[in-house]
């Protein structure tokens, strides 16, 4: 996870610094003693953790967080104890670290972002199914509604508690079941074929003896679900 260090204290952006060299997968990027220089490298940088500082002269922490229009999870470094109530109406701030830091509690913190999820690599993490509306649905991802078109989706596949919905373009992961979800795609595009797997029949390529193949998936036909998938089709 990349971060950054905020602070106008040099000290204390060397203990930061320091507790974040303790945590393998985080990795400092760059250190700022002011908010202002911060805000333009974000403009150009995509940033796992910022590790903020409140009271900075002439451009408060508080004003960072209220400017940024795509924050990061922030953690608050402060000796502030006054603010942290306030903190938590922020989405983005996800704790609160009174100075001094130990490694501990700064251990905590990490772990607790861990818990929150990151989103690696393609794959996005996704809270929650939120709704559908006609020809699309909208999932919930970093605070944000993703819109995904129905005819846009070409499998959706359980995963322990989280389903994987894979689209022509993206790949998302829903912390939802596959019976909730086929609740709510339409029966004209969709067919569970499998235990683990509803797929978008219309985007099928082939069918060779007990799976098809979608875009480049192989995916298994149950036994059960053949007729269903026979019925469907438009066989000669």
């Amino acid at each position: 996870m990349n971060c950054i260090i905020i602070d106008d204290e040099a000290t204390a952006r060397d203990v930061v610094g320091q507790l974040c060299s303790k945590i393998p997968e985080l990795y400092v990027i760059e250190e700022f003693d002011n908010a202002i220089s911060a805000l333009k490298f974000l403009n150009k940088q995509t940033i796992d953790i910022v590790f903020l500082d409140i009271h900075m002269p002439g451009f408060s922490g508080v004003d960072f967080v209220q400017t940024l229009k795509d924050p990061p999870m922030i953690i608050l470094t402060t000796s502030d104890t006054d603010f942290a109530i306030t903190a938590y109406e922020y989405e983005c701030i996800v704790d609160y670290l009174l100075k001094p830091i130990t490694l501990e509690r700064f251990e905590k913190s990490i772990k607790k972002i861990n818990n929150l999820g990151i989103r690696q690599s393609k794959t996005k993490d996704a809270v929650e199914l939120v709704s559908e509306l006609g020809e699309e649905l909208y999932i919930n991802i970093d605070r944000r509604l993703i819109k995904i078109k129905f005819d846009e989706i070409l499998i959706i596949q359980a995963n322990g508690d989280y389903i994987d919905v894979k689209t022509e373009k993206d790949e998302y992961r829903v912390h939802t079941t596959l019976k909730k979800i086929k609740n709510k795609l339409p029966e004209k595009l969709f067919l569970q074929i499998h235990r683990s797997y509803i797929i978008n029949f219309t985007k099928i390529i082939d069918i060779e003896d007990n799976s098809v193949l979608i875009a480049e998936n192989v995916v298994p036909i149950s036994r059960s679900s053949q007729p269903e998938l026979r019925k469907r089709l438009n066989l000669l």
